[in-house]
């Protein structure tokens, strides 16, 4: 079995939106591996509240969550999906129908879809067509570890945590994560450690260096070049000391050594600006960290998002890392799009309006099919272009951005 996961659990009925992003976000920084997020109610339209709600959520984390939701139809479950789930969760005592979790199951997979029921319920006499099933109120004292054998299938465990362990838990047979809501305040990164030191294998940050390996100055200092995680783009650079190495794996906040005041400081404390880590590396001489982090605000202290704003020289050239192409060329669309050119070709696209938009995606959609027939590929390179072109029109028309298409990309890897 792969690490247990510790999956915070966040009712959203009855709950602002606000307070649910805010709560995924926390979540998020201090260490979840995933989110459970559910909201059962039967009224459609609390149904489509939530959905946007979820939308809103899968924007402002960058970890897998799961959708519990009243399944009526199939079109709830493709709903689901649609906000970036990456799986979701039908609730078996109010589930109208075995034939929507059998549909569910085919289109999406038998990994993608869990059941949730609770545990005095014969789960394992039951011809469950999914891998895992999500139980709650879990009796340790009772014929538990029995019934989970039994079923034969991946279990993740929902329970409080005001009377079970979470260890015991963790360490039932096929058991895959506990989802609890018991650590809503707490740090899950010291959790986790605890989890990792009473023998749970879980996922932390666990070095594969010590500190005392790397190459130190004499101050027993090494530079760390900080880059956003996302983008590659280099944020600052600052040194760290083995006490703000072992305190960044501890708290997944970058911690830095001040020269200046002979001091550790977490980069974020004063201005907010926390940077949360996503990996670290280590130089094939081992005297240089490269940090890759999730970046809130800006990462220097004069309000710019990264350090180095200041250009010294530079030399004319042709960028084609795919990367920065597309969000230029997409900006520059969103900006004709805001601040209209007159004589600009994208402009009169936008107003003609979504007919025309769609009507010039599929004139290029033809073409690359003609064009990808010839021998050659000049032709289908450049069509392929026109299309993306005319793709990123529509996308700023309807309000989306590269995000949204590379999240749900990254969504579809399996």
């Amino acid at each position: 079995m792969a690490f247990r996961k510790l999956i915070p659990f966040i009712n959203a009925e009855s709950e602002f939106a606000n307070k649910v992003i805010l709560r995924a976000e926390k979540y998020c920084y201090e260490g979840a591996d995933e989110l459970f997020i559910y909201n059962y109610s039967k009224m459609e339209s609390d149904r489509e509240e939530f959905i946007a709600t979820l939308k809103k959520v899968e924007a402002h984390i960058d970890i897998p969550f799961m959708v519990g939701l009243y399944v009526n139809r199939f079109e709830d479950v493709k709903k689901a999906f649609y906000t970036g789930a990456s799986r979701v969760v039908i609730k078996y005592d109010i589930m109208p129908s075995k034939s929507v979790l059998d549909e569910s199951v085919a289109r999406f997979g038998a990994d993608r879809i869990l059941v949730e029921i609770d545990s005095d319920e014969a789960f394992e006499q039951i011809a469950f067509p999914v891998d895992t099933l999500l139980i709650k109120h879990v009796d340790m004292g009772g014929s538990i570890q029995k019934r989970i054998m039994a079923s034969g299938k991946n279990i993740v465990i929902r329970d409080s945590l005001l009377r079970n362990d979470l260890v015991e838990l963790m360490e039932l047979p096929q058991v895959s994560a506990v989802s609890t809501n018991y650590f809503e305040d707490k740090s899950l990164f010291k959790v986790k450690k605890n989890l990792k030191n009473a023998g749970v294998d879980v996922n932390i940050f666990d070095t594969s260096v010590p500190f005392s390996e790397f190459k130190t100055d004499e101050k027993g200092l090494v530079p760390c070049v900080t880059q956003d995680y996302r983008t590659g783009e280099v944020l600052m650079m600052a040194y760290m000391n083995q006490e703000s190495y072992e305190r960044t794996l501890e708290t997944g906040r970058m911690t830095y050594f001040s020269r200046s005041r002979n001091e550790l400081w977490c980069k974020g404390d004063t201005s907010g600006h926390y940077q949360y880590v996503k990996e670290l590396r280590i130089d094939c001489d081992r005297d240089t960290i490269l940090a890759r982090v999730h970046q809130i605000g800006a990462a220097c202290h004069t309000g710019e998002y990264s350090c180095f704003f200041t250009e010294l020289a530079r030399r004319d050239y042709i960028d084609t890392n795919p990367l920065t192409i597309l969000k230029e060329d997409f900006d520059l669309i969103q900006e004709r799009k805001e601040n209209p050119k007159e004589g600009s070709y994208t402009n009169y696209l936008f107003t003609k309006g979504l007919d025309k938009i769609l009507k010039k995606c599929g004139e290029e959609a033809s073409e690359i099919i003609i064009a990808a027939k010839n021998p050659e590929n000049d032709e289908l390179v450049y069509e392929m272009a026109d299309f993306l072109y005319h793709m990123m029109v529509l996308m700023a028309d309807r309000g989306l951005t590269w995000a949204d298409i590379t999240r749900e990309l990254a969504n579809r890897r399996r």
